[in-house]
């Protein structure tokens, strides 16, 4: 088959398989497994594809229509500007989690050391460290299929950065005290996560999603704990789920973080809790 027909055909298996962007996502396989770009496909439509990337194509396009998410079959999502590697062994990273890297980036100055809790695939510490000049970075994670992805993503996308990741129930094993503390903790509750799409409940890792009972519990361990790890003047940032955010920001108070602001994302739903620590 040429171009145009693969493309199509790949459109209209995956619009009755009832895929979000189906065709979004068979142009985009079609780009990946010939390498080539978005143009090419316009203006080359009538050109034959090679049999073995007709045949990757139709695997990937059987693939997907059975709910794997496309980033699972390029092995690779764009995240602020970047790509990073990714697997089942990790969250993907969402466009909403952009937010929480903004915010990050508006309160860490140059020279500023920054602790990423929960760090999955790296895409948050690696982003703020592309973003900053001479900043340390430490990744926490219990998952050590996790870290070996993030280790792989610094490598290769920060190579002259100074970053570190370590495995650890959350601090049990983190030493010394940052200027910036940021997380995307599990926060799905329990009883939801049988009701999200299946490229997330079966795709994505359950350790990395559930919140276990009300969604909190990884809320009220980090801001607990994370004070003797935070300067004075500090800040601590969390992505929330949309109708998390005065229940976050309680429990910030209750831990005596000042000035604690909510932010709403792109679609105007609350997104980041933040605040910072006293210096008294």
């Amino acid at each position: 088959m040429n171009y145009r027909q693969l493309y199509d055909f790949g459109r209209r298996a995956l619009a009755e398989a009832k895929i979000n962007d189906a065709a979004v996502d068979a142009g985009l396989l079609l780009q990946f497994v010939c390498g080539t770009d978005r143009g090419y496909l316009y203006a080359h439509g009538d050109e034959d594809v090679d049999v073995n990337a007709e045949e990757k194509y139709l695997e990937f396009i059987k693939k997907r229509a059975s709910r794997t998410p496309l980033q699972h079959l390029t092995g690779t999502c764009g995240f602020m500007g970047l790509d990073f590697k990714v697997s089942k062994d990790v969250l993907i990273p969402r466009q909403d989690t952009e937010i929480l890297v903004e915010e990050a980036l508006k309160n860490t100055y140059d020279g500023m050391s920054v602790l990423d809790m929960c760090t999955g695939s790296g895409c948050i510490l690696i982003s703020i460290l592309n973003y900053k000049n001479d900043c340390k970075g430490l990744g926490v994670d219990l998952s050590e299929a996790a870290l070996e992805i993030a280790n792989e993503n610094a490598n290769k996308l920060i190579p002259e950065k100074d970053f570190r990741f370590i495995k650890s129930d959350l601090f049990e094993k983190v030493e010394g005290k940052f200027d910036v503390i940021v997380s995307n903790p599990p926060y799905i509750r329990s009883d939801v996560i049988e009701t999200l799409e299946p490229e997330v409940k079966d795709h994505e890792p359950r350790m990395a999603l559930d919140g276990e009972g009300d969604g909190l519990i990884f809320y009220r361990r980090i801001a607990k704990e994370c004070l003797p790890h935070l300067n004075g003047g500090g800040y601590l940032l969390f992505e929330i789920g949309f109708d998390q955010g005065m229940d976050v920001k309680n429990i910030m108070v209750e831990e005596n973080f000042k000035d604690v602001t909510i932010v709403k994302d792109l679609s105007g739903l609350d997104r980041v809790v933040m605040g910072y620590k006293s210096s008294i």
